[in-house]
């Protein structure tokens, strides 16, 4: 650990904890928006902590930090909600077993049944990558036959439908906004300090979770029709870092930077 780390509070204690989807959302909009998004952060560390909650997996998440300057989270919500992780910055992501636990309980190591469930289906291509609670597959709209939502259903199982691009199938029960909740209850952080941010649908239980939401400007249209009631979310006009910074200064979260 740096010393750097060891002066940085828990995010328990710091006034602002941003819980944000990587795609299309911390990773959106204009390139000047999001250079002022990542280093008002990094100026700010002792008071603002950072979540990841994305479909992306540990692996991408180190790349993307280390080797092209994001910003490193203190935590990680991977996999859709199916990996809760702390971050070691520059080391290593670190599943927490405590949390993890009901996770590996509900998925039952049933990967295998899924694929050979799912082989062939009209529509869905297995994606390669050989996800520990999960399995994902690209979609085909044209294709697909929404047969496979019955099959999963048949194992037990939750599937998700995001950016009509993206098929998931996911523990009962389990997706971001749970994950996130968990987490943000074992860190201790008290509820009204914390920001969660995203643009598709395999947001939508991170921002119905009951936490400051918002929905970035470049939102997919069924995410915004499924959110457009909800109190506690900010529909934002800036696309992506642009529309984040947007929710901090409505929500009067913490300072943002001059012209934000």
């Amino acid at each position: 650990m740096t010393i750097a780390q060891t002066l940085t509070p828990p995010l328990s204690a710091r006034r602002f904890v941003l819980a944000t989807d990587l795609d299309g959302t911390f990773l959106g909009g204009s390139e000047s928006d999001r250079r002022t998004l990542y280093d008002w952060i990094e100026a700010n560390r002792v008071s603002v902590g950072l979540i990841f909650v994305t479909g992306r997996d540990p692996a991408f998440i180190m790349e993307m930090c280390a080797e092209r300057g994001l910003p490193w989270p203190d935590y990680v919500v991977g996999d859709v909600g199916t990996t809760i992780a702390e971050v070691v910055p520059r080391r290593a992501i670190n599943p927490i077993p405590a949390l993890e636990a009901d996770i590996a309980n509900r998925w039952g190591d049933k990967g295998a049944e899924v694929r050979e469930t799912l082989d062939g289906h009209p529509g869905l291509t297995l994606q390669p990558t050989a996800f520990r609670h999960r399995v994902s597959f690209d979609l085909d709209p044209a294709a697909y036959c929404p047969s496979a939502e019955d099959k999963i259903a048949g194992l037990g199982l939750d599937w998700l439908i995001s950016d009509n691009r993206f098929f998931d199938v996911l523990p009962k029960g389990v997706s971001k906004g749970p994950s996130l909740r968990r987490l943000v209850e074992h860190l201790g952080i008290p509820e009204h300090r914390v920001l969660a941010a995203g643009d598709t649908l395999n947001d939508l239980s991170m921002l119905e979770c009951g936490l400051n939401a918002v929905a970035v400007g470049n939102s997919e249209p069924a995410l915004l029709d499924r959110v457009r009631e909800l109190d506690h979310l900010h529909t934002a006009r800036a696309h992506g870092a642009g529309g984040i910074l947007e929710a901090i200064a409505a929500f009067a979260l913490h300072d943002t930077p001059q012209g934000a």
